[in-house]
C-alpha cells in the first residue's frame, strides 16, 4: 500500500485533471487558451521528470524484491514498451540523483541538465540533443569545458525549441572541436548496429549500422568483387559466387547498385553460418533454426518463424531449405526423436531445443522480448529435486528471469497444451501468466 502523503498527493493529482478534462477550452479567449497551454506543458514535463525519479528509485532496488527485470517490471507495470522502459532506465541514470556501492548519493550524470528537468523546462527531446551532444564530444575534451556545454545547452533550452537547440549544439561542438579530430576510443564509443524497429508488412527490415573505418574498409573490400554485376544474384537459377560470371549473366544483372550490395552482404552470411569451425551456441551449431506447421510446407504458403523472431515467408524457407546446415523444426509427430531421456541427463539435447525453438520461440516470462537465440534451458520440475529432462517439462528462459526461479521466489508450470505457467513471488505486484509476445497469432485464432 502506498503511504498516506503519496496517497493523498496521487488522488490530488488526479483530482485535478479531472477537473481540467472539464473545462470548456472553446469557450476561452486566444491569449488564456495560450497560457493554459504553456502551463499544462510545463505541469506536463515536471510530472514526466517524476515519472524518470520513481524508475531511478525502481533501478536501485534489487530483482528479488522488484519480483522481475526492471525493464520488465517497469514495461508491464505502466504498460510501455521494453524499448522504451529500457529508455527511461537510460535517461534516469542521467537526470536523476545516483547512489554508490557504499549508499553515498551523487549528483546526476548530467548535473544542470536534471536541474532544468525537474523544473519542467525540458521536453524529452531537449534532453535527446543535449544527451547528443555529450555523447559525441571527443574524449580529450577537458572536463571542465564539457561541463560549461552541458550547462550552457541546459540554459539555452529554456528559450528554444529543440530543433533550434540542436542546431546550437552542433555549432559548439564544433567551437570544441574546429578540426574535427576524434581518437580511436571516440571513434569505438560511437559503433553499432542495430533494427531500426521490427519488420514491416511486406517482412522487410530497416537498420542503422554506424562503422569503423576498419569495418567499412573491410566491407569495401568484399563488395568490391561480391557486389559486381553477375555476382551473387539469387535471380540465376545457380548464382555465382566464386569465379568470375560470364558477361550472358553480367548482361541479365537488372539489380540496383543497392540490391546487389544487399546479396552479397547475404552470401556472405550465407557461406558462414553452420560452419563447424564457429562452434555452438547454447547446444546447436551457429545456424538459422525456423520453425512450421507440416501443412505450410506442403502448400507452400504461409509464414514461419525464426528463433530470433524474424518472420519468414514460406518461400525463403523453402529456399532455405535446400542449404546445408540449417535446422527445420516441422510440428507433425516426434515419435523417433530422442526427446524422453528421463533422468539420464540434465542439459537438453540438441533435438530438445530445437522443439523448444520452434514451441516457444522465446523467454516465456509474462512480457519478456528475449528470442530463442538467447534463452537457457529450464527444468519446470527441477531437476535437483526430480524432475526429468523430457520435453514437456523443459521451457525456454532468458538468463535474468531463470535466475529469479528460486524458493520464495517465481516458479512455473506447465498446461496441458505445452504452455508455461509462470507463478509470481508472493506479496508483489507483478503479473504472472503466459507470455503471448512471441505467439501474437494467438490473439486473433
Amino acid at each position: 500500500m502506498l503511504s498516506i502523503q503519496a496517497c493523498e498527493a496521487l488522488t490530488a493529482l488526479e483530482g485535478a485533471v479531472e477537473m481540467l478534462g472539464a473545462l470548456d477550452w472553446d469557450a476561452m479567449p486566444a491569449g488564456q487558451l495560450l497560457e493554459a497551454m504553456e502551463r499544462l506543458e510545463t505541469g506536463r514535463r515536471r510530472t514526466t521528470a517524476l515519472a524518470h525519479d520513481l524508475v531511478a528509485a525502481v533501478s536501485r532496488r534489487d530483482e528479488k524484491e522488484l519480483g522481475g527485470t526492471r525493464h520488465t517490471v517497469i514495461a508491464d507495470t505502466t504498460r510501455v514498451s521494453i524499448k522504451e522502459s529500457r529508455r527511461r532506465l537510460r535517461d534516469a541514470a542521467q537526470v536523476s540523483s545516483r547512489t554508490t556501492l557504499t549508499g553515498q548519493r551523487v549528483a546526476p550524470e548530467l548535473p544542470e541538465t536534471a536541474k532544468a528537468w525537474s523544473a519542467g523546462i525540458l521536453d524529452p527531446e531537449h534532453l535527446r540533443v543535449i544527451q547528443r551532444f555529450v555523447r559525441e564530444l571527443p574524449v580529450d575534451v577537458p572536463p571542465v569545458d564539457a561541463e560549461r556545454a552541458e550547462a550552457f545547452l541546459a540554459e539555452k533550452a529554456a528559450e528554444l525549441r529543440p530543433d533550434q537547440l540542436e542546431k546550437l549544439a552542433d555549432q559548439l561542438l564544433l567551437r570544441l572541436n574546429p578540426d574535427g579530430r576524434f581518437s580511436d576510443e571516440d571513434r569505438a564509443r560511437r559503433r553499432g548496429f542495430t533494427w531500426c524497429g521490427g519488420q514491416g508488412p511486406d517482412g522487410m527490415s530497416v537498420a542503422r549500422l554506424i562503422a569503423t573505418p576498419e569495418l567499412r574498409a573491410m566491407i569495401e573490400s568484399w563488395l568490391a568483387k561480391f557486389a559486381a554485376p553477375g555476382m551473387c544474384n539469387p535471380d540465376d537459377q545457380s548464382p555465382t559466387t566464386t569465379g568470375e560470371p560470364s558477361q550472358d549473366v553480367i548482361d541479365r544483372d537488372a539489380r540496383s547498385c543497392a540490391q546487389r550490395q544487399h546479396d552479397a552482404l547475404a552470401a556472405l552470411l550465407r557461406g558462414q553460418l553452420g560452419d563447424p569451425k564457429l562452434g555452438q551456441h547454447n547446444g546447436l551449431p551457429v545456424t538459422m533454426v525456423v520453425s512450421a506447421t507440416l501443412d505450410q510446407l506442403q502448400n507452400a504458403a504461409g509464414r514461419a518463424v525464426t528463433a530470433g523472431g524474424t518472420v519468414l515467408p514460406m518461400s525463403d524457407v523453402i529456399r532455405l531449405a535446400g542449404h546445408a546446415y540449417h535446422y527445420l523444426c516441422i510440428f507433425d509427430r516426434h515419435s523417433e526423436r530422442p526427446l524422453y531421456l528421463g533422468r539420464s541427463k540434465r542439459v537438453a539435447s540438441a533435438d530438445q531445443r530445437i522443439v523448444l525453438h520452434a514451441k516457444d520461440r522465446g523467454c516465456t516470462a509474462p512480457g519478456c522480448t528475449v528470442p530463442g537465440y538467447l534463452c537457457e534451458v529450464h527444468h519446470v520440475d527441477d531437476w535437483i529435486t526430480g524432475g526429468p529432462t523430457n520435453i514437456d517439462n523443459l521451457t525456454f528462459a532468458c538468463g535474468p528471469h531463470h535466475r529469479l526461479i528460486q524458493p520464495g521466489g517465481w516458479k512455473t508450470r506447465k498446461h496441458r497444451d505445452g504452455s508455461t505457467e509462470w507463478l509470481p513471488p508472493p506479496n508483489t505486484r507483478v503479473r504472472g501468466g503466459i507470455n503471448s509476445f512471441h505467439h501474437p497469432e494467438k490473439f486473433i485464432s
